[in-house]
């Protein structure tokens, strides 16, 4: 029987490249964002449905859920990859920007797993793909909203790794690095320019914005993401985590082989931070 996965934020990026992925290996495709854009049908006009997805919006969950299940019969997996972030200062980041990110980032992700929870268990399984970052378990500067929110996730996705096996359904973490290709970072930096910077954090704010446009790793790319997506989905064991990108892979390395103490001084090395430190005499070394 074929497959069916519904996928979120499918209009760019990760989730176009994905759905395509998924079509491409002979599943159906439920492809769902906020403004419906039929290109993704229009190039498997078989496999792709697209339809509207509003993580925020319990009720366009519902309707996506039940109009892909019309279409193809049933969903088989479920990937949760609508995302959003800002760039800033945490001390000058409104609440309202940060309960944003969290609508979308955390009870999004929620809102899709409390939806199509009930229909797998009905259904006898599915499997739940939740789409994080590497920095769902590292940390990076002037990304404290963002990093947050997928340490939330991470930690309520290895939760209910535990819990949703009680009733045969699985689910899984992909933890990308940074993909430069998509929208993703125009979409942050659109976000950005409405938080302000305090003066006394200025220096600080230049300085790492610089150190992260040259970023120390290779970037993941979408294709090579998708892939680990696409095997998350298709996997039937008890693994949880899927990295994906040089980035993710190095980071994970430094986070989980050295000790404490090692891996925060090269986090502050390869980050720029000591060398900051290092250059301004008026902070305390």
């Amino acid at each position: 029987m074929t497959k069916t996965v519904l996928i979120t934020g499918s209009s760019t990026g990760l989730g176009y490249t994905a759905a395509q992925k998924f079509a491409r290996e002979g599943w159906n495709v439920i492809a769902t964002m906020r403004k419906p854009d039929q290109r993704l049908a229009e190039i498997y006009p078989e496999r792709i449905a697209v339809y509207e997805l509003d993580v925020t919006k319990p009720a366009t969950i519902k309707a996506a859920i039940q109009a892909g299940v019309e279409r193809f019969g049933r969903i088989d997996a479920v990937v949760n990859n609508a995302g959003v972030s800002v760039l800033s200062i945490f001390e000058a980041t409104p609440m309202e920007v940060v309960r944003s990110v969290y609508d979308t980032n955390v009870f999004g992700v929620m809102n899709v797993i409390q939806a199509i929870t009930p229909y797998f268990r009905e259904q006898g399984g599915g499997t739940i793909v939740n789409v994080t970052s590497n920095v769902g378990f590292t940390s990076n500067p002037l990304l404290s909203i963002y990093v947050s929110t997928k340490h939330a996730v991470e930690g309520l996705t290895e939760s209910l790794s535990y819990e949703l096996e009680s009733q045969n359904i699985k689910i899984k973490l992909v933890e990308p690095g940074a993909m430069r290709t998509t929208n993703f970072a125009a979409n942050t930096m659109a976000a950005t320019e409405g938080v302000s910077v305090p003066p006394a954090y200025k220096p600080y704010y230049v300085y790492m914005m610089n150190t992260m446009m040259n970023y120390p790793f290779d970037n993941a790319d979408e294709n090579q993401v998708a892939d680990q997506v696409y095997a998350a989905a298709c996997d039937p064991s008890i693994r949880l985590r899927y990295l994906a990108g040089p980035d993710a892979e190095e980071t994970a390395r430094l986070r989980w082989t050295r000790s404490e103490e090692e891996y925060m001084a090269t986090m502050r090395d390869l980050l720029g931070q000591t060398a900051w430190r290092n250059s301004r005499p008026d902070v305390e070394q």
